[in-house]
């Protein structure tokens, strides 16, 4: 089956230049689905990305060479899943559970070869738990609107900075200090329920009001359908 983005068709003979479009377009597209399979393995929203970012550099080098696969998002995936297993492999110092988590990994791709099939494998409840860690009440309003943008809309700081009329520096250190945050207070990477869901919903509308007021006027046209994402995820 093949993937397609406008002018650009995935499977078909394509010349330099397109594929790196492709490739920006995927991960335009695929980048928040595989931070949030990769933050439920890891438990890190942090690593995740670095996971994420480490298989968008191996495509960058191997695709214009080898072509574009017929599934780059199932590609992506299984390629951040094997960096996370080796990382958990060389860290000796981690937590026993994190070793667990790597058996538990191989012994989940050996028993699904299928990528195709893994990828779309709880997406809905990934996201929808990335949603609620990018707005945790327990980051300021600033560092949830700069990482929820970043995580779940796939904006550059720039990209960001320019819609909020802020410098880069500043909103790469609120993504920076969120991030950190998150890792120090140990966020559960899950769905709140009950009580703690109601008052966790307020903290995520009141994200979704700023981005779609406070930064509409200035959003490019392009942000600005990365918006759209960020609420079909929510």
């Amino acid at each position: 089956m093949r993937w397609r983005n406008k002018d650009v068709v995935i499977g078909s003979c394509v010349t330099a230049p397109d594929t790196h479009r492709a490739i920006d377009a995927v991960w335009r597209i695929e980048s928040p689905r595989l931070i949030a399979g990769l933050a439920r393995i890891v438990r890190d929203v942090g690593l995740a990305e670095d996971f994420a970012q480490d298989a968008l550099v191996a495509a960058l080098e191997q695709w214009p060479k080898s072509g574009i696969p017929a599934n780059p998002g199932a590609w992506l995936m299984a390629t951040a899943k094997h960096r996370a297993i080796d990382h958990i492999r060389r860290n000796t110092r981690m937590e026993r559970k994190h070793e667990e988590l790597g058996r538990e990994l191989e012994a989940q791709e050996m028993a699904e070869p299928d990528f195709n099939t893994a990828i779309d494998d709880n997406v809905g409840d990934d996201l929808l738990r990335l949603v609620f860690i990018s707005c945790h009440p327990v980051l300021s309003t600033e560092g949830r609107v700069a990482l929820t943008l970043r995580l779940l809309g796939g904006l550059t700081t720039e990209e960001i900075g320019r819609a909020f009329v802020v410098p880069e520096p500043t909103i790469a250190q609120r993504i920076v200090r969120a991030k950190r945050t998150l890792a120090e207070e140990r966020v559960p990477f899950e769905v709140p329920r009950g009580a703690e869901l109601v008052a966790r919903l307020s903290s995520v509308l009141e994200v979704i009001y700023l981005i779609f007021n406070e930064g509409y006027s200035s959003m490019a046209k392009t942000v600005h359908a990365r918006k759209q994402r960020i609420t079909t995820s929510v």
